[in-house]
């Protein structure tokens, strides 16, 4: 039993230890289980992700294990991402060019781990694989902007170029298919909707930055483009994606408005507040997911089913 004095590192090996549990749970009897069996697990696994963060540093394998999870990807065929890789180039590879170079630019530990090759090489394979799909989807897909950002933490995460890959396809897939869409339609329904909420939970912010004439579309759009993986540092970036990943990305746009928040004050004394709001402080996680939370509670449920749906939900014409 752990001690009301028991060290940080101690009680990162104890979070870490329930993790492995329940991970253990959901490999070892997933075949034998019902479906309800397997959500509740995975419900448990959420809970721990909320209240205890996952301890990357005690253990590095829970991470890519838990995305892998959290995302329900199970069958990754080598031969299947091989063969994408073989055709070599894709259609739009310059326009991929154009953005690899600089992707987490000033992150040193990224460029150590993550090559440029590794990022053109993904990319690549995602575009000839919706190629082959675009028949049989709805939505089709190819590369746009900001993907190569939404590709990053996958490709540093995880521990094979092929985990990365499968994990990054179903990530854009199902989780926020709007958001990459040629038109950015998820993108721009998200800073509309930070407006949204943002004149409900903080009225006299949302009214100061409107009189300045800055809505979320010139001030946020990075940081919803990209799930907040704009801003460093990356580590926190990990850990705001555990949330998102856990919950919904819908949630980084009160991660967003939770970033305001936490430089209201400075906002709210500036004359000119776009100063400020160009560069993002460095990310906190969790004083920034603590904040998202409870701004939840402060939306009408009809709101908060819009947010819910617009990375995914086509609406119709």
């Amino acid at each position: 039993m752990a001690s009301s004095s028991s060290s940080p590192a101690s009680s990162a090996a104890a979070t870490a230890h329930s993790f492995n549990k329940i991970l253990n749970q959901l490999t070892l009897s997933s075949k034998r289980r019902s479906r309800d069996d397997i959500e509740d697990t995975v419900n448990k696994l959420r809970r721990l992700i909320l209240v205890d963060g996952i301890p990357s540093d005690v253990d590095p394998t829970l991470r890519p294990r838990i995305w892998k999870i959290l995302l329900r990807v199970r069958d990754m065929s080598a031969d299947t991402f091989l063969e994408y890789v073989s055709r070599g180039p894709c259609e739009v590879r310059e326009k991929i060019r154009n953005d690899t170079f600089r992707t987490l630019a000033t992150d040193r530990g990224f460029k150590e781990r993550v090559r440029e090759d590794m990022l053109v090489r993904l990319l690549d394979a995602f575009v000839w694989r919706n190629h082959d799909r675009q028949e049989t989807h709805q939505l089709g897909f190819t590369y746009v902007q900001g993907m190569n950002v939404l590709a990053a933490p996958f490709l540093y995460t995880m521990p094979s170029e092929l985990e990365a890959f499968f994990c990054f396809a179903k990530f854009i897939e199902e989780c926020c298919p709007l958001y990459v869409q040629p038109t950015l339609e998820g993108v721009h329904r998200g800073l509309n909707l930070l407006d949204r909420c943002l004149e409900i939970v903080d009225p006299e912010l949302y009214a100061h930055l409107r009189s300045r004439k800055l809505s979320a579309e010139i001030y946020a759009f990075p940081s919803v483009l990209t799930l907040c993986a704009c801003t460093p540092p990356l580590d926190q970036v990990l850990q705001l994606w555990d949330f998102l990943l856990a919950f919904g990305v819908h949630l980084n746009v009160l991660c967003v408005i939770a970033q305001l928040l936490l430089m209201r004050a400075e906002v709210m004394a500036s004359s000119s507040p776009m100063k400020l709001l160009r560069t993002f402080p460095p990310l906190e996680a969790l004083p920034v997911i603590g904040i998202a939370v409870t701004l939840v509670r402060d939306l009408p449920p009809d709101l908060y089913d819009e947010l819910v749906r617009h990375p995914y939900a086509v609406q119709d014409a």
